[in-house]
């Protein structure tokens, strides 16, 4: 049996996917440990997982909501500098501490989330072998395909892929702070430079949390990419009623239409788009469900109830809840767009910030929904919801019978467990 690592991003949706993995592993006899701040132990539920924390000194306990704070606000231009400085500083801070950790732990092999480039560079250097999660959008670059974060519609068009060439430019200068973060790493590693994270993944394995009829169509799609759906503790998503599902607290009345509003657990303290969709749902006379993971207190919650909502809460069972509802207004985070696709849940996607533009352009494409501003109006909030309710089902009904054969965190343990012990590239054919 091997002891995995695991090296991800500190946030929890990321540490949700990993989690999930991480317990299919352990359920097949595995050890799995993961390496982060102090501070993200908490994401973990699961008494069988190890957990090392690093970076006593440069991210001590209780500097985490500050970096989180500042990610929440990611598309403010202001803000995005410093975030991209909170993500150089740990990657600046793993690869220095990762080896010395690694091997106190006795660990055989990586797990390394696609967004956080140290897991790679390190396991190259120390010469284990590693697997490469994409818990958002791949980061795997192709010509002709617009970046995960861009929310450029799909076109094979020259002026299309002079876009998207001129806008991935833009991202790289962006970047630039990472990119010398990443050679300097490379430098003392003793390794090939790398510039950006689509050059630090696994040559074993990449797996996805995506299903392949969601993305737009990949002309060079690597051999070893597998794209298994969303990474779950069950219940993961089979299309069949969950546990509890029949005994929602909400009273939901079947004659009017069900909405249910979720920005995620990083934005779900943006009032003024929930006052705005509560408003939208008051002129259908449909009744809204909010969960705002936490972030609201409550006097804003009874803003949001005199607003138009009919129920607010903190946290719902959210698979449960898309069972039973007419559409999601969602911000789209990767987790909760694969959870209304399982469910065939009409999706009004209104982005805000990381790969959440592209996971709306996609749903839209794919005819599972449409995409909106973030700051629409409740009029035309109310405009797209009365559309969605009379959406054909069937490009999400497809969608969500795909998502059922995929596999899963079943057969991403798989690929992981196949990748470790042959050495090789797990060729998607192979696992098929």
């Amino acid at each position: 049996m091997s002891h995995f690592g695991v090296v991800t991003p500190a946030f929890h949706s990321h540490f949700q996917a990993f989690q999930a993995l991480a317990v299919e592993l352990l359920n097949r006899g595995h050890q799995v440990t993961f390496f982060q701040q102090a501070d993200a132990r908490r994401w973990l539920g699961d008494p069988r997982i190890g957990f090392h924390a690093m970076a006593a000194s440069s991210h001590p306990p209780g500097s985490l909501d500050a970096v989180l704070q500042r990610a929440a606000s990611s598309n403010n231009p202001l803000t995005l500098r410093r975030v991209i400085a909170d993500m150089c500083a740990t990657t600046n801070m793993l690869c220095n501490e990762l080896p010395a950790a690694l091997a106190y732990e006795q660990v055989d092999a990586l797990l390394c989330d696609q967004m956080e480039a140290a897991g790679g560079l390190v396991a190259e250097a120390l010469g284990l072998p590693y697997v490469s999660v994409a818990c958002a959008l791949p980061v795997n670059r192709e010509p002709g395909l617009p970046l995960p974060v861009m929310p450029f519609a799909y076109g094979r068009d020259e002026r299309s892929l002079r876009m998207y060439a001129g806008s991935q430019q833009v991202y790289d200068w962006l970047m630039r702070p990472l990119r010398d973060v990443l050679r300097g790493a490379c430098r003392r590693l003793a390794i090939v430079p790398r510039d950006a994270l689509h050059e630090c993944l696994s040559p074993l394995a990449h797996i996805s949390q995506t299903l392949a009829g969601f993305d737009f169509p990949r002309l060079q799609q690597p051999a070893h990419f597998h794209a298994v759906g969303p990474l779950r503790l069950p219940f993961s998503g089979t299309g069949q009623p969950s546990p509890g599902s029949e005994t929602l607290e909400w009273q939901i009345d079947k004659n009017r239409p069900f909405v249910f509003a979720s920005l995620g657990t990083l934005q779900g303290g943006r009032l003024g788009m929930f006052r705005q969709i509560a408003k939208a749902c008051r002129r259908l006379d449909a009744q809204l469900l909010v969960a705002h993971c936490g972030r609201l207190d409550s006097v804003q919650e009874r803003m949001l109830l005199d607003s138009g909502a009919t129920w607010v809460t903190a946290f719902a069972p959210q698979q449960a809840v898309l069972e039973h509802a007419d559409v999601v207004v969602t911000h789209g985070g990767l987790n909760t767009v694969m959870d209304a696709i399982a469910t065939a849940t009409p999706m009004l996607v209104m982005p805000i910030g990381f790969d959440q533009p592209g996971v709306a352009a996609r749903v839209s494409y794919r005819d599972l929904g449409l995409k909106l501003n973030r700051r629409a109006s409740a009029a035309t909030i109310a405009d797209g919801l009365a559309r969605l309710l009379v959406l054909p089902r069937e490009p999400l009904q497809r969608m969500a019978a795909e998502l059922q054969r995929a596999g899963g965190a079943s057969k991403a343990a798989d690929i992981v467990e196949a990748a470790v012990r042959s050495g090789e590239p797990v060729l998607t054919q192979a696992v098929a």
